[in-house]
C-alpha cells in the first residue's frame, strides 16, 4: 500500500499524526510533517504480501525475529511509512511502529513504483539496522533484492529461482512468493490445476 500523493497533503505534528492514526479508518503515511492517505490494493498485491508474511511467520516461530504486515509503521527520521512486510529482530518497544527493521518488502504497481523506488528507498536505506530491501512486481514476475553487504546493488529473481533472505537465513522459491497470483507469467509457468490448488 502507498500514499496517494495526488491528494492535497495536510500538515500536522508527529504527535498529532500518531494520535489521529489510531482513530482513522483509512491509514495515512507521514512525510516531513504532511500526511497522505493510503490507497487500496489489488488481490495480487495482497496475495504476495500474505505469501511473504506467512513464510516469514512460520520461519521465525520460536526465534527472536518476527514479521509484521502492512498495519505496523516504520519510522525513518521525520517520516512514517507502512511497509507491506517487514522483519524486526530487536524492537524499540513502541506499540504502533518500529525503527529497527532488518528486511523491508514493498509490492509494486504502476501507481506505487515511483514512490517505492525513490522516496521510500532513499529513506529506508538510511535505517542503520536494515540489511535487505525487497521490491516485488505484482503485474509480472520480478523480485528485486538490494542488500547492504553488497552496496545495495539490485539482484533480480524470476520463476525457477530461489530468493535468499541472507540477513535471516531464509530461502524462498519465487514460485512460493507468487502462489495464487494471477498474471500472464504465472499462468504460463503453472498449469491450470496447479494455480487452482496452490
Amino acid at each position: 500500500m502507498v500514499a496517494n500523493l495526488k491528494d492535497t497533503p495536510q500538515w500536522m505534528s508527529e504527535e498529532d499524526y500518531l494520535a489521529s492514526e489510531l482513530e482513522r479508518e483509512i491509514k495515512h503515511e507521514y512525510i516531513d510533517g504532511y500526511i497522505y492517505a493510503m490507497s487500496g490494493v489489488k488481490k495480487n498485491h495482497q496475495r504476495i504480501t500474505a505469501n511473504i508474511d506467512r513464510a516469514f511467520g512460520t520461519f521465525f516461530k520460536n526465534k527472536p525475529c518476527e514479521s509484521f504486515a502492512s498495519d505496523i509503521k516504520v519510522k525513518v527520521g521525520s517520516k512514517f511509512f507502512y511497509p507491506d512486510v517487514m522483519v524486526v529482530c530487536n524492537d524499540n518497544n513502541q506499540d504502533y511502529y518500529t525503527e529497527t527493521p532488518v528486511i523491508i518488502v514493498e509490492v509494486l504497481s504502476k501507481s506505487t513504483r515511483r514512490k517505492d523506488e525513490t522516496i521510500k528507498k532513499i529513506a529506508y536505506l538510511n535505517i542503520p539496522t536494515l540489511q535487505e530491501y525487497v521490491l516485488i512486481e505484482q503485474d509480472f514476475v520480478d523480485v528485486e533484492v538490494c542488500r547492504r553487504q553488497e552496496g545495495w546493488i539490485s539482484r533480480h529473481y524470476f520463476l525457477g529461482d530461489n530468493v535468499n533472505f541472507e540477513s535471516v537465513g531464509l530461502i524462498m522459491p519465487v514460485e512460493e512468493i507468487y502462489a495464487r497470483v494471477d498474471n500472464p507469467e504465472v499462468r504460463t509457468f503453472f498449469t491450470p490445476t496447479e494455480i487452482s490448488t496452490n
